[in-house]
């Protein structure tokens, strides 16, 4: 494959992951929550862009003669990691005067997003949709059962619930 080809290749898989992250991030923004389409959007396509990335430098500095290099791609993948937590980190906070954390949900869904723009850069196109499939599925079918158990008075209303700072 060419340079130019790769490099289109590339940038189809960026936008995919951008596609399936931002479906994740819609749900947040329907929820109301501060991390929503765009943040979700960005952080799977950082994860996959950082992922092909990595790929490019192996083979661009392997392929000089006389030199060797060794690589571990799982230190991408933990550089990625490293990222998205500290950026998960931001949104996650506690209310004064009141129990309970709240930004867990978004913080671990951020992470997840990474994990499937991950997915989408390594070409497992199935995984990294069916990962977004099952997320949307956990999350507004979650959303949905609090709220009926809240409304019975079955859920502590002290709980981090849907549309609630998470």
């Amino acid at each position: 494959m060419s340079e130019l080809g790769f490099q289109l290749e590339v940038l189809a898989e960026v936008v995919l992951a951008m596609v399936l992250g931002g479906l994740i991030g819609f749900e947040r923004e329907l929820a109301g929550k501060s991390a929503g389409l765009r943040t979700h959007m960005m952080t799977a396509a950082a994860a996959a862009l950082l992922v092909a990335l990595g790929d490019v430098l192996v083979h661009r500095f392997d392929s000089r003669p006389g030199l060797t290099i060794q690589s571990d791609p799982i230190r991408i993948v933990e550089a990625v990691v490293t990222g998205v937590s500290f950026l998960g980190a931001g949104m996650i906070f506690r209310r004064d005067g009141k129990t309970g954390v709240h930004g867990l949900t978004t913080a671990s869904g951020l992470l997840l997003t990474a994990g499937i723009g991950i997915c989408v850069a390594l070409h497992q196109f199935v995984l990294a949709v069916g990962v977004t499939l099952v997320t949307m599925l956990i999350l507004r079918g979650m959303m949905w059962l609090e709220r009926r158990l809240t409304a019975r008075g079955t859920l502590d209303s002290g709980q981090e619930t849907p549309g609630g700072p998470s």
